[in-house]
């Protein structure tokens, strides 16, 4: 069984793992600031020189062209705010989940040494009951394994998503554009 020096070295172990994860989730969360600053500040300056631009039009006509000429930068601006937005949450996430992962293939090495250990010590004649306890384990590991396949899978499906509205919405602005130009 688990002796007082390998259960401190769990813990241990444990606690470097939540002190990793929550630098982790603080540099995230520091790029996520930067982001929104860095997105106000072009904002910003953008709308104080649309206002001195607005201040020079003479007719609705100029109104008009300077409006239409602010829809496709927004739209194309609006599409890398949310890619970087979403580059920032899925780096973040994915080191949590590889975190997640490492730390869930060790806890199983070490419930499947104290399965064989106590298999070894078993009495004898509980071979069968032993076998089917391993069994149902590796049953429910390859259970969890389908599982993280399909989420990695779900995950690439969302981003390919994204993408592609990402995309579409950013060529839409486009001929939107062009099209009040001509």
């Amino acid at each position: 069984m688990l002796t007082a020096e390998q259960m401190l070295a769990a813990q241990k172990a444990n606690v470097e793992t939540l002190f990793g994860l929550t630098a982790k989730a603080f540099e995230g969360v520091e790029k996520l600031v930067e982001l929104n600053v860095t997105a106000t500040r072009a904002a910003l300056a953008e709308a104080a020189e649309t206002a001195q631009s607005a201040f020079t039009v003479k007719d609705a006509q100029e109104l008009l062209a300077l409006q239409a000429s602010l829809f496709q930068p927004l739209a194309e601006k609006t599409a890398a705010y949310t890619r970087h937005l979403y580059d920032i949450s899925s780096s973040t996430g994915a080191e949590f989940g590889r975190t997640f992962e490492g730390q869930f293939a060790d806890v199983q090495k070490k419930f499947l040494a104290v399965v064989d250990n106590a298999a070894k010590n078993a009495p004898a004649g509980s071979e069968t009951a032993v076998a089917v306890f391993k069994s149902a384990v590796a049953a429910g590991n390859n259970a969890l394994e389908s599982v993280q396949k399909a989420v990695k899978q779900a995950s690439d499906v969302a981003e390919a998503n994204f993408n592609a509205v990402a995309n579409t919405a950013a060529n839409s602005s486009k001929s939107t554009a062009k099209a009040k130009r001509a």
